[in-house]
């Protein structure tokens, strides 16, 4: 029943391989869903657009085993074939432990393990490597092993007797070519939209993988879990008597969003419509309340602070209705953004900080809600995830914003972050919505709330 592709340290080819896969039964005309281990925003827009099916975050700290057992086998079994992508090496966790790792998740969903190795400069000392990741715990399953970055017939050769000195299966050997080197940013895979000649490139993913991987063995390996057509818990239909569409900024700058948020929205009385802040266009006239995800708001800087009517549109609505953004969003709100080459350009000016490049930040996070927001109670408590590379240097605050919550993490000391008030939630944590229900219904209230008295 499906299988979890993993690796033994990060950069060894997870997401080339899961393209492969997918771009391999595609040419066969079959249907594959993907799912992603952890908070990952990138290599699931990657899964998505090759598979044409929305890749699903499995998030055991954010979610819960019960939201992902539930996820994986509805999803799961809607399709031909099914997989998940792993996230960094097998066990790598929260700091030094395994806790939230995709050796967790394995034990969890109860899936075998397909380990891709890097093996540039390994020779003998692949049988070390991959006899310490089995005797390290016991009850995971390590199905075969994928070679990566091959270099030589004779290099292959060498490798395969040592899996088969050990007895370790070879699902494939992949050569050191360029159609598998994938573009990167600085916090991971480029984003899908920069991806040059796509259909181009899985035609050719589709040769690789039936050339160089057992396609008989992945055959089995990637049959999906028992069909459950049950209606899934939490994306039910909740009928209400009012329609309040919110608009979701949605662009080559603002695209970090799980899946599952439009669904819920829509699911419950708020309508999604999709706004393009880099088109210089006003906030759709309908909409009673805003959602700005994160993205690479450095990247687009300069367009985005010449986009006037975007930026005097949020100006206003920020006075009326709610506004939730994270990350990347929240920069936007600020006033200003230094882009990479260290060039300052104007946003909203909604928040009192202007935003320059920093240390990277990254791990998940507990937050205690101080004050009200959008989405928050005073003392609501909230898990999320922080992955970002920027500093904001706050300056007087003379408007009616509050410090959101307290959060705390792994190796980082309890402190305060984020901005709100009734009608503002921005803070750095990315959230799952669809994991926490006290997130839509504070929500949904807010909007419901301002929707009675406002108008624009």
């Amino acid at each position: 029943m499906a299988c979890i592709i993993s690796a033994t340290s990060s950069n060894s080819g997870k997401t080339i391989l899961s393209l492969l896969l997918i771009s391999w039964l595609k040419s066969l005309g079959k249907t594959v869903q993907p799912f992603k281990v952890g908070p990952d925003y990138l290599d699931p827009q990657q899964l998505t657009a090759v598979s044409n099916k929305a890749c699903r975050n499995l998030d055991l700290i954010l979610s819960g085993e019960k939201w992902i057992k539930e996820s994986f086998n509805h999803f799961g079994g809607l399709t031909d074939f099914s997989f998940v992508e792993g996230v960094m090496g097998l066990f790598d966790g929260i700091g030094s432990t395994s806790k939230g790792s995709t050796a967790e998740l394995a034990k969890v969903l109860d899936l075998p393990i397909v380990l891709i190795i890097d093996a540039r400069g390994k020779a003998a000392s692949l049988a070390a490597l991959i006899k310490g990741f089995k005797e390290h715990d016991k009850e995971l399953k390590i199905e075969g092993i994928v070679l990566n970055n091959v270099q030589t017939s004779r290099h292959k050769k060498i490798l395969l007797e040592v899996l088969n000195q050990i007895n370790i299966k070879s699902l494939g050997c992949l050569p050191n070519c360029e159609d598998l080197h994938l573009s990167t940013r600085h916090l991971g895979l480029a984003p899908v939209h920069e991806v040059i000649d796509l259909e181009t490139k899985v035609k050719k993913w589709a040769s690789i993988a039936k050339n160089y991987l057992d396609i008989e063995s992945f055959k089995k390996l990637l049959l999906p879990p028992k069909s459950n057509n049950n209606a899934i818990g939490f994306l039910q239909k909740k009928e209400s008597g009012l329609v309040l569409p919110i608009a979701i900024a949605e662009d080559e700058a603002f695209h970090f969003r799980y899946q599952e948020t439009k669904e819920l929205l829509e699911n419950n009385g708020m309508p999604t419509i999709t706004w393009k802040p880099l088109e210089n266009k006003q906030i759709p006239h309908e909409a009673r309340g805003l959602i700005i995800p994160g993205g690479f708001p450095e990247n687009h800087a300069k367009q985005l602070s010449n986009s006037k009517i975007s930026l005097m549109s949020i100006k206003l609505f920020a006075k009326k209705f709610p506004i939730y953004a994270e990350c990347g969003g929240m920069m936007l709100l600020g006033k200003s953004i230094f882009d990479l080459e260290g060039k300052e350009y104007e946003m909203a000016g909604i928040l009192p900080f202007r935003a320059k490049k920093g240390q990277l930040k990254i791990g998940y996070r507990e937050a205690i809600s101080k004050n009200k927001s959008p989405i928050t109670n005073p003392g609501n408590k909230l898990i999320g995830h922080e992955f970002h590379r920027w500093e904001i240097f706050n300056e007087k605050n003379d408007s009616e914003l509050n410090p959101l919550w307290d959060i705390k993490g792994w190796d980082i000391k309890i402190n305060n972050e984020g901005f709100c008030n009734h009608l503002i939630h921005a803070s750095w944590i990315h959230l799952h919505w669809a994991s926490s229900p006290k997130i839509l219904d504070n929500w949904k209230k807010s909007v419901m709330n301002y929707s009675k008295i406002k108008s624009i």
